[in-house]
């Protein structure tokens, strides 16, 4: 009997935790009406007419002009309100982990430095709580990645409402993450070292090191293939074209060293993560159209000669000068700060971007870096139906109050745990 009631109190347990049922595929044609529509590539239509057909934007037209027969269709009212493309959270552990301090839920790396190999796809939780929370702020899609080591893994690009890994999947193995070897070095504090900024005595020995894994990954793929050699296996990738080259690295000497060698080891496609200096090497990453996902806007400034709003303005200094660029959040607390993502692009335009620009840095621009922008980023013909409705500017945490969600068509919750302890505490003191 003892054994009957802890199996029902498990049970019990695990639906109490578990994520919201998944959408049902779209059976109904949609139709939004009346919304300012911000497509995702600088451009608005206001009065809008959206239709959903399967999953897909069937048409975008401005409805005073364009008239249609609605029979049928499921038509939402959207009046006086917004309609945007699905933010997308690059560079992100999200489903990864899910409380830091509970170590059987953190599988975000792995031990070793050189780990090409590690896929961080079969490692994602589609029924993350911490994930479920990104859709009320309109945070639709994510590139999950691997943390660790010299070559952290591969990473994949998931859609947030699905049963498991393989129904998230959008993208698989869209890239390779390396972390740059740091040109300087603070002394660990807590072993009497002192802990100043200087030079990393070391750097030159990593990046050696590095290029010499690159070079030996080229000849495994170019000769004799008898042998696997998985973690090499796992890099050509990186040499035919089919995945990207996502460094981290912060400092102005490293970011152009990481350029070298990236054209040194002939790999097509690179992308800057972090980039805290790439404002200092604009041209350098526009000459060789290099793109970056941009360290987070809200963070402090780095180093004492820095400007104090720094962060904040970082995304304007590099846009300005042409650089493609795209808001990541990596950092302390960066899984549940990922929700915050169109209030990063909020700040930009406190700090000289146009609200379409900032509104660019968090759906085109990013689906343009990952690779899935002929699917997804933007409000147009044949994409995705990935959008989401707001009562207001969804990069203004005061009116981003989103009504409706689709992923590829299918009417998303946008419930969680926190609307739900919302609900309940909102009405305690109502008959008081």
């Amino acid at each position: 009997m003892k054994n009957i009631f802890t199996y029902i109190s498990m049970l019990c347990s695990f639906l109490i935790i578990a994520q919201q049922t998944p959408a049902s595929k779209q059976t109904q044609d949609i139709a939004i009406m009346g919304a300012t529509a911000h497509i995702g590539d600088g451009s608005i239509i206001e009065n809008s007419l959206i239709i959903i057909k399967d999953g897909k934007i069937s048409s975008v037209v401005d409805g005073k002009v364009v008239k249609m027969d609605l029979t049928g269709f499921k038509v939402i009212d959207a009046n006086g309100k917004h309609v945007y493309p699905g933010f997308i959270i690059p560079n992100s552990t999200l489903g990864l982990t899910e409380i830091d301090a509970v170590k059987a839920s953190d599988d975000e790396a792995e031990l070793g430095t050189w780990n090409p190999h590690i896929r961080s796809l079969i490692a994602y939780n589609a029924e993350s709580k911490v994930v479920e929370s990104m859709r009320p702020n309109g945070v639709l899609l994510g590139q999950i990645t691997p943390r660790g080591g010299r070559v952290s893994g591969t990473s994949s690009i998931v859609q947030f409402d699905a049963w498991n890994w393989e129904d998230a999947a959008i993208k698989v193995d869209d890239g390779i993450h390396i972390n740059w070897p740091s040109s300087f070095s603070r002394g660990r504090w807590w072993l009497g070292e002192d802990p100043a900024l200087k030079a990393n005595d070391k750097y030159a020995e990593q990046v050696t090191e590095l290029s010499n894994y690159m070079t030996n990954s080229k000849a495994y793929n170019k000769g004799d293939k008898s042998k696997i050699n998985l973690p090499f296996e796992s890099m050509n990738g990186l040499f035919n074209g089919a995945k990207k080259l996502f460094v981290h690295v912060d400092d102005e000497k490293g970011i152009i060293d990481a350029v070298n060698f990236s054209k040194e080891n002939d790999i097509k496609n690179m992308v800057i993560v972090g980039g805290r200096e790439a404002y200092k090497v604009t041209d350098v990453l526009k000459e060789n159209n290099i793109p970056v996902l941009l360290m987070r806007v809200h963070s402090r400034p780095n180093s004492d000669d820095d400007d104090y709003d720094l962060p904040y303005k970082a995304a304007k200094l590099l846009v300005e000068k042409g650089v493609l660029v795209a808001l990541e959040a990596s950092g302390d607390m960066e899984r549940m700060n990922s929700r915050n993502l169109p209030f990063y692009a909020g700040t930009t335009v406190a700090h000289g971007l146009t609200k379409e620009q900032a509104l660019q840095l968090i759906t085109l621009n990013p689906a343009k870096i990952l690779g899935i922008d002929d699917n997804y980023g933007s409000l147009s013909q044949g994409k995705s139906a990935t959008l989401f409705i707001s009562d207001g500017d969804a990069l203004d945490m005061r009116t981003n109050i989103i009504t409706h969600a689709f992923i590829d068509g299918r009417d998303v919750s946008l419930e969680t745990h926190q609307t739900e302890l919302w609900k309940r505490y909102s009405e305690k003191y109502k008959n008081q």
